[in-house]
């Protein structure tokens, strides 16, 4: 019994203190303490100047050795890539509005790693660890924005969108960036002045914080409406069903830790907030992603609280 105590607080301990800053988040919304313009400019920053701090320094203070995990890349694509091929084929088989299925499909296997998944290896495993998730990060947000280009226009609704702007743009995103200068950093073996990399350190460790604060902030409940079953569907998918598939066959593999916990942090956390902005964009059924977003970030709270024990029981934690 004490064992099992133990399993449940280091699991509190992981889960709680992000979903805390959610909460205020919300309440930073509640008090008007920021204007939805005032939000939209913090969350601007946080992307551009934060997220390029967090994935430089991350990559800037580990080694190679380290960071640099084959392995674990190469499951965590084909994972991914498995993923899409299984809702695709539950989805156009369940749904008929085009502008649904392709909504469906980018937040069942969208996951919002970096926002929920950073800080969750941070609380377990600490700041060291932190250059795993960073190295899946400057993977698996690029693979992410090109198959939500491919995915939203083949059930395209009436937006407009460019293939060449958005790969353009996945190179101007300032993660890629920070994670482009880190690997140059980190193989060069190159060291930056205290009083260069000193700030940047200090912002990098804002970043989660920040954006979980943010994030909450930012959350409005749309009109559940007509999409009910296809939310319930969604949510299930990305929440129970991703996870409780993909994480026994890593396990199988032989994943274990932080590489595990990183893992966990891809398949397992809500919707990504991204998979809003791109339904937009594409025309595809916003309404439904928003609300994706939402539900499957305030039910996470319990679902990850319950994979984190069950993999701890059976020793992959």
């Amino acid at each position: 019994m004490e064992q099992y105590l133990k399993y449940f607080v280091i699991a509190f301990n992981a889960i709680v203190p992000m979903f805390m800053l959610i909460v205020i988040g919300t309440f930073i919304r509640i008090g008007k303490l920021l204007t939805d313009t005032e939000i939209r400019h913090v969350n601007r920053m946080v992307f551009e100047i934060f997220f390029f701090c967090m994935m430089f320094y991350n990559l800037y203070n580990t080694t190679f050795s380290i960071a640099f995990r084959p392995k674990l890349i190469i499951f965590a694509i084909i994972a991914v890539l498995l993923v899409i091929a299984a809702a695709f084929f539950v989805v156009c088989n369940m749904v008929t509005d085009t502008k649904t299925r392709g909504a469906m499909i980018q937040a069942i296997y969208r996951s919002n790693l970096v926002l929920l998944g950073v800080p969750m290896v941070e609380n377990l495993f600490g700041e060291e660890s932190l250059a795993v998730p960073t190295m899946i990060i400057a993977v698996i947000v690029p693979l992410y924005n090109i198959l939500s280009v491919f995915i939203l226009e083949l059930f395209r609704g009436e937006g407009k969108f460019s293939l060449s702007a958005m790969l353009l743009n996945i190179l101007k995103n300032p993660m890629i960036i920070g994670a482009i200068f880190g690997f140059f950093f980190l193989i060069t073996g190159w060291k930056l002045p205290p009083v260069i990399i000193k700030p940047i350190g200090q912002l990098a460790k804002c970043t989660s914080p920040v954006a979980l604060l943010i994030l909450g902030a930012s959350f409005k409940l749309g009109t559940l409406g007509n999409d009910i079953r296809d939310l319930v569907i969604t949510v299930a998918g990305r929440l129970l069903i991703v996870p409780g598939i993909v994480l026994p066959i890593a396990m199988f593999l032989g994943f274990r830790g932080v590489e595990f916990i990183t893992l966990v942090s891809i398949f397992a956390t809500p919707c990504a907030v991204a998979s809003f902005t791109m339904a937009q964009e594409l025309g595809s059924n916003a309404e439904l992603a928003g609300n994706a977003v939402v539900v499957s970030s305030a039910l996470s709270c319990f679902t990850l609280f319950f994979w984190i024990v069950l993999f701890q029981i059976l020793g992959v934690l």
